[in-house]
């Protein structure tokens, strides 16, 4: 008998807190943001990591927490949504901090720079090789409190409607490419168009642009670009691992309680790494059905890899004099990343490349 009531009585012990646990919001305030992000809708993937995140607040919260995700341009333009987190018109935002390369060169750092940081690189920079806290400095500035939210991985190099043979073939091409690399091809004599995602595939249809990249065979397909352009090139070494952002205004970070904030790091930790892995698991098939479908799928020549390089030093040179915020968080970077890449060139590289060449 005595058996028996202690079982019951542990038994209800823990129902009870089977019940209580979900509660851990108890007594904490309701709250309602809304989140713009710079993404379509049609692109599940880069767009719905701020899905992922607002449903795993929401359920870390018991509901109490509700944050509305809005399309770009449902609220403000893609564009746009840096200031608008930082003048507090939302509360939040999903973004690319280089699409703000304009504003100070700085934000590119916290997305992508050419010849940079892979996606693990960056990762392991911003969590423990110190480009949380630069980063968060500078965008301190910007009244913003940044959080890493997804991650392409090496990006494409993008559709043409002409192949690439040569360096020259990039003279007077319009080519739809975001953020730092647009000033270092223009020095090819490339001229650059920065084009909202949404609204690429008309530009090349039209006829507006000759050349544009996105981000890989994923998305590439859903956007259709291989019905105006036949040309898909390898890599995009502008961007070998691209960060998104989650952004919210300092003002309503700091009024948040500290469970939430808890809460909000997490949720943004696990979009980050989902949306990896969701391009990671998705590209494989996209690549071989555009293949099948007549892409013709070219990497770029040698010569064209390193006049590009090369005009990458001579812009970081430039932007590095006139603009200390750009100098202190690059110079930190690229120490990093020389150090990651002896430390891959002897172990995960050297795997890779085996790998690879047993597949062929």
């Amino acid at each position: 008998m005595e058996r028996r009531s202690f079982l019951k009585k542990t038994g209800v012990g823990i129902a009870a807190g089977a019940v209580a646990a979900p509660a851990i919001a108890q007594g904490l305030p309701e709250i309602q943001w809304r989140l713009a992000s710079s993404f379509p809708k049609s692109l599940d993937t880069i767009y719905g990591a701020a899905e992922v995140f607002q449903a795993r607040v929401a359920a870390a919260t018991g509901g109490k927490f509700q944050i509305r995700v809005f399309a770009g341009g449902e609220i403000v333009p893609a564009f746009s949504v840096m200031d608008a987190v930082k003048d507090g018109t939302v509360e939040c935002g999903h973004t690319a901090s280089y699409y703000f390369f304009g504003k100070d060169p700085a934000f590119a750092l916290d997305t992508a720079v050419p010849f940079g940081l892979n996606a693990r690189e960056f990762n392991a920079w911003f969590m423990h090789g110190g480009g949380k806290e630069l980063l968060r400095e500078f965008f301190a500035t910007y009244n913003i409190m940044n959080f890493p939210m997804g991650n392409t991985g090496a990006q494409m190099g993008g559709w043409f409607r002409k192949e690439i043979k040569s360096v020259k073939d990039l003279d007077g091409l319009k080519f739809r490419v975001g953020g730092f690399a647009g000033k270092v091809m223009s020095k090819l004599g490339t001229v650059p168009q920065q084009i909202p995602g949404g609204d690429i595939y008309p530009s090349l249809e039209k006829g507006t642009i000759d050349a544009a990249e996105w981000v890989g065979p994923y998305d590439d397909e859903k956007l259709g670009f291989q019905k105006v352009a036949q040309f898909y090139y390898y890599p995009g070494w502008w961007e070998g691992g691209p960060s998104l952002s989650l952004y919210i205004n300092q003002d309503k970070w700091k009024s948040l309680p500290d469970e939430y904030k808890a809460i909000v790091e997490a949720a943004a930790a696990e979009a980050n790494v989902d949306m990896m892995a969701k391009y990671d698991a998705k590209n494989p098939d996209s690549l071989k059905r555009l293949v099948a479908g007549g892409a013709k799928l070219r990497p770029f020549p040698r010569d064209v890899m390193d006049a590009c390089y090369k005009a990458a030093q001579e812009v970081y040179a430039e932007t590095t004099a006139a603009s200390p915020a750009f100098k202190k968080i690059y110079e930190h970077m690229v120490k990093f990343r020389d150090d990651q890449n002896l430390w891959h060139s002897v172990s995960e590289g050297n795997f890779d490349r085996f790998m690879q060449t047993r597949k062929r």
